[in-house]
């Protein structure tokens, strides 16, 4: 008879293709992930694993088999929500995939509310910057950031995040402030990612665009933000971020009568679930944390 925790073990290595990080993924250690494979080729008879090369590689009885896993843990993950559902109170562990500047700017901060009010749910936050496949993870709720595209998930906006163009009061007193979107040439830029995409409105009401290489790149918003506080340069950063930074004095936001792109962030569950209570109370409270902020 196969352990459910053995099935769940196989689904995150085939996640991952690797022991290491599914043992990583379960806070479990590597041996017992790796002793949960192998019983579970000793229940099924077969090996589903080929161990014997430098990377993992699932063999033809994995292949099949793996669908039917998936389905497995679909079913219990159901069956679980359908059962605390008839309490009527949040109860259970709930796990939420999120990117860790959402983690860190919107999510932190009401947890310890959101747990004072609901002591019966256990909150499991996988903050990780990868793109997460619902139907595959063990996640019972993703925090996704840009254009939905899954047509078999549903979609909660949380908000709309507008990127700010910011410096510090130090860096524009040593370097100017631009006047125009071609000054930045002459800055030290810090982008999210590859390019940075400034915007301006011009004197006949036109809107100016500039795309530039940064001098320096770092692919998480929360990362960037500590060179940009230290007088590194100039960011695009989304508005969470900076606002406070902004209200406080230590940032500048460059041109703020000129809107910068705005980006959704969505909370998302399977369609074919029904919405549990944990994950409907704690939608709920995230809501109302992120309505209560004014930027």
């Amino acid at each position: 008879m196969m352990e459910l925790s053995d099935v769940r073990a196989f689904v995150r290595i085939t996640d991952l293709m690797s022991v290491s990080a599914a043992a990583r993924a379960l806070g479990l250690p590597k041996s017992g992930v790796s002793r949960a494979l192998a019983r579970l080729e000793r229940d099924l008879g077969t090996l589903l694993v080929d161990r014997s090369t430098r990377h993992l590689r699932l063999t033809d009885a994995g292949t099949l088999f793996r669908p039917h896993a998936l389905r497995i843990l679909a079913d219990v993950d159901e069956a679980s929500t359908a059962m605390e559902g008839l309490g009527g109170v949040p109860a259970g562990t709930l796990r939420v995939s999120l990117p860790y500047t959402v983690a860190t700017a919107l999510v932190a901060p009401m947890l310890p509310k959101f747990l004072a009010a609901y002591p019966q749910v256990r909150v499991m936050l996988a903050v990780e910057n990868r793109f997460v496949d619902m139907p595959v993870e063990s996640a019972d709720l993703l925090i996704r950031v840009g254009p939905m595209v899954d047509s078999d998930l549903i979609a909660r906006r949380l908000l709309v995040s507008e990127a700010w163009l910011c410096a510090s009061p130090c860096y524009l007193a040593a370097r100017g402030t631009p006047a125009r979107v071609t000054d930045l040439t002459g800055h030290t830029l810090i982008g999210y990612g590859d390019r940075l995409t400034a915007y301006q409105d011009d004197a006949e009401g036109g809107l100016g665009r500039i795309e530039l290489p940064p001098s320096l790149a770092i692919s998480d918003s929360a990362a960037l933000l500590p060179v940009v506080l230290d007088h590194g340069g100039i960011a695009q950063l989304p508005d969470f971020l900076a606002a406070p930074h902004v209200a406080d004095g230590r940032l500048v936001r460059i041109w703020p009568a000129t809107s910068g792109d705005r980006t959704a962030i969505h909370a998302v569950y399977p369609s074919h679930r029904s919405l549990s209570a944990k994950v409907r109370v704690f939608i709920d409270a995230l809501t109302t944390e992120l309505q209560s902020r004014s930027y």
